[in-house]
């Protein structure tokens, strides 16, 4: 039976999980059906839909690995499931991180406006530029086999201890796991400075417009409206992403120290937070999906005081 503690952990991640399928599975329905109507969709709804699935898919693996790692620690053992769960894992993380910074990029060649000619050239080729990125990173996905190696077989050797109720030291490579963790970062520094290179390229292509506009003057227009918005956009998931990635390394560095299970379930519960709330904000971020959000909850709100009202007539009693 599991401890007080590993309930806590599985309703909150429980909580995480069913935020993140409402908010994502919201996104790839949306562009699903606008997709069915119209035959076509724009890149942004592309990406966001790309993204939306693959997330889908990593907190399914997220509730997967919880549920296991509560109820049957001992399937850890087993170092071909464990392998083949991280391989899941981290595939589906590194695709949705990938698809988030694409959509940073996106932004960045949509709004931005410079007069150089490698930025047009790039530009009017944007929708098959952008495949490239998460394509190319696969070929990063090498260097993550051997951390999954790693990965896997200190975590096989902490849960074989956990199961037997051992509190004798475990014979595990420190110096392999700290290799692994310091790939990791190298690994996720890659998107992280893109989208923050496309975030600062947002910013001087702003000043640039504002100043040109300030020359002419202009009132504020929609191109300063939509700089802001991307910004914003991009400014969110660099600071989740940063939280998301530093909780996660926190939490790896106590796992290495402590070599304990519910170390493990910090991580699990840590990387289910990011992809379930950022969902939110590029719904609340992009028109389409923000107008259809606030017209689903119109209708709720209404539908819902027409029921309170049958209900409240039905209670009232008949006049004789």
């Amino acid at each position: 039976m599991p401890s007080g503690i590993e309930n806590t952990f599985l309703t909150a991640a429980v909580g995480a999980f069913m935020i993140g399928m409402l908010g994502n599975g919201f996104i790839a329905l949306v562009n699903c059906i606008d997709w069915v109507k119209h035959r076509k969709l724009s890149p942004a709804d592309c990406i966001l839909t790309s993204l939306a699935v693959s997330r889908i898919i990593l907190l399914w693996m997220i509730l997967f690995d919880l549920l296991v790692m509560v109820f049957w620690p001992h399937l850890y053992n087993i170092e071909k499931l464990a392998t083949a769960v991280n391989i899941c894992w981290t595939l589906t993380n590194h695709l949705a991180t990938w698809f988030a910074t694409c959509l940073s990029v996106f932004y960045f060649f949509r709004i931005a406006n410079f007069s150089h000619r490698c930025f047009t050239w790039l530009r009017r080729r944007i929708s098959r530029v952008l495949p490239v990125l998460p394509l190319g990173s696969l070929f990063l996905l090498v260097f993550n086999y051997k951390l999954l190696v790693g990965f896997s077989d200190l975590w096989a050797t902490i849960y074989h201890n956990y199961e037997r109720n051992s509190t004798r030291p475990l014979d595990v490579s420190k110096t392999g796991y700290l290799n692994s963790l310091v790939i990791l970062s190298f690994i996720y520094l890659i998107p992280f400075l893109l989208s923050l290179t496309s975030l600062l390229l947002l910013f001087l292509s702003l000043m640039r417009h504002t100043r040109n506009m300030q020359l002419n003057s202009s009132s504020r227009d929609f191109s300063t409206e939509a700089h802001k918005r991307a910004m914003k956009m991009v400014i969110s998931f660099l600071l989740l992403s940063t939280v998301h990635f530093f909780s996660i390394q926190l939490t790896g560095w106590i796992f290495l120290l402590l070599k304990k299970h519910h170390a493990n379930l910090t991580v699990t519960l840590t990387s289910a937070l990011f992809p379930s709330g950022h969902s939110f904000i590029l719904i609340f971020g992009n028109s389409k999906l923000r107008q259809t959000a606030l017209g689903l909850l119109w209708h709720l709100n209404s539908n819902m005081i027409v029921i309170v009202k049958l209900a409240g007539n039905k209670n009232i009693p008949e006049s004789v």
